[in-house]
């Protein structure tokens, strides 16, 4: 019987926020088009997101160029409020991201099943580079 490990990449930050700001500028689409990028020449110009178990979410990533565009979606499969989300890509990966809060900062945990088509450091990067996106956002809210 053939079986395939999955590469599971996990990042981090910590965000001086208190974690019930910190699940709002997470989860409300109006943030997270404000926040949900790489790079500065990308942009997220639509989200919707249906924040419980079974729910749906869907955000579109594009170049400010207009050269590229793609939807980022899932369901969700678990979601305990102000303390972790569980869903599945619309490709079949698994995510998990947990909130732990500390008083006014919150600690965020995301570990993301890895796909087979760009490198592990790439992909490690990229979603390195939207939590720092996340935490800059957020904390020039408060």
């Amino acid at each position: 019987m053939e079986t395939s490990e999955k590469t599971v990449i996990t990042i981090e930050a910590t965000v001086n926020a208190p974690v019930e700001k910190v699940w709002e500028y997470w989860n409300a689409p109006a943030h997270i088009t404000q926040w949900s990028y790489a790079s500065e020449d990308w942009h997220t110009p639509y989200a919707e997101n249906d924040l419980r178990t079974g729910g749906a979410f869907k955000s579109t990533m594009a170049a400010k160029d207009g050269s590229m565009s793609f939807d980022f979606g899932g369901i969700y499969d678990e979601v305990q409020q102000h303390h972790s989300i569980k869903y599945t890509l619309g490709d079949a990966r698994k995510v998990e991201i947990l909130f732990e809060p500390n008083g006014n900062s919150t600690k965020i945990t995301e570990s993301f099943e890895a796909e087979s088509t760009n490198p592990v450091e790439m992909q490690q990067g990229g979603w390195q580079a939207i939590l720092n996106n996340f935490k800059k956002y957020a904390e020039s809210k408060i």
